[in-house]
């Protein structure tokens, strides 16, 4: 099974290693978005969030190894009629992290469903990217007070059924052990050439996979590590069926280079099968990072799903 699950297609491998990153698609809105001066942050050592704009509550999980400036394309258009929440986790993207080999994604959850409450923000809209959408799942799960409706974006409820239908926390942990060792492990020019190869597998536009290795560089090793072993090990299918909270599953599929229509659609369609009234969405010529890759039909999505 060892062989089969690394011998898996660039875009699962990819996926894996956790190049989770994007930014908006041209290098120069990228580098325009890190100049803007943020309007409130609030920071603690699971994360800090930044706010901008007024309006109803928006709040925007990033993924594995993620920057918020993953989501700054979209706040920059909701801003103007939502108030948004940009969370960024300790450990990622220079994010400093002061927990050493200790727990990353139920922490991480946790001070979510904290910041909702201090800020005093009812029912809010969390949108999620990759474990970022994982994130917003266990937080509706745990805390259906603090969420209004969840948008999940290109995440399944349990990580490694990518790999294997069959495959339950426990099949999955040696596979996980792997993964986090090679985080520890590998020297900067390996990890780099790593990322750097799996990007390709995760957006289509060239700009993009070159910032999103810069971030997973800037990551603290020892976070990469503990949240992907977590998140290859985190099932939150068992909890999908008492959910009430409201949830869209937006899911990639592209026939050059990304996972074919077919496979995406059956995949997406078992994994959230447990979820009552889950609304499936499939967004194509796209990869991993939707909102890079498909921008203007990612925030049509968005806007329909606020509404």
């Amino acid at each position: 099974m060892l062989n089969a699950f690394f011998g898996a297609r660039p875009r699962l491998r990819a996926i894996l290693f956790g190049l989770a990153v994007c930014l908006p698609s041209l290098a120069v809105g990228v580098s325009a978005a890190l100049a803007q001066t943020p309007s409130e942050i609030v920071r603690n050592d699971r994360l800090s969030v930044e706010v901008v704009g007024a309006g109803p509550n928006v709040v925007l999980i990033p993924g594995y190894s993620s920057s918020r400036e993953v989501w700054r394309a979209t706040a920059e258009r909701l801003k103007t009629t939502h108030r948004v929440h940009l969370v960024q986790f300790a450990g990622f993207a220079g994010e400093p992290w002061t927990h050493g080999d200790g727990p990353f994604l139920d922490p991480a959850v946790e001070a979510v469903a904290a910041y909702v409450k201090d800020a005093g923000l009812q029912n809010p809209a969390v949108i999620g990217h990759s474990m970022g959408g994982l994130a917003a799942l266990l937080l509706a799960q745990r805390h259906p007070e603090a969420v209004g409706r969840v948008m999940a974006v290109d995440n399944l409820p349990f990580f490694s059924a990518l790999f294997a239908p069959q495959a339950t926390p426990q099949t999955a942990r040696p596979f996980a052990d792997q993964a986090a060792q090679a985080m520890r492990t590998q020297d900067d020019d390996a990890l780099r050439a790593a990322q750097t190869a799996g990007a390709v597998g995760l957006a289509r536009d060239p700009a993009t996979r070159v910032v999103m290795v810069d971030w997973a560089l800037a990551s603290d090793r020892r976070a990469l590590a503990t949240a992907i072993h977590e998140v290859m090990t985190t099932d939150a299918r068992p909890g999908l069926a008492a959910m009430t909270t409201p949830v869209t599953a937006l899911y990639a599929a592209d026939a050059d280079g990304g996972a074919p229509a077919a496979t995406a659609d059956a995949l997406w369609g078992r994994e959230y099968a447990g979820l009552p009234g889950v609304k499936l969405i499939r967004v194509d010529d796209s990869r991993h990072f939707i909102m890079s890759d498909q921008p203007e039909r990612f925030m049509a999505l968005v806007e329909e799903f606020l509404k």
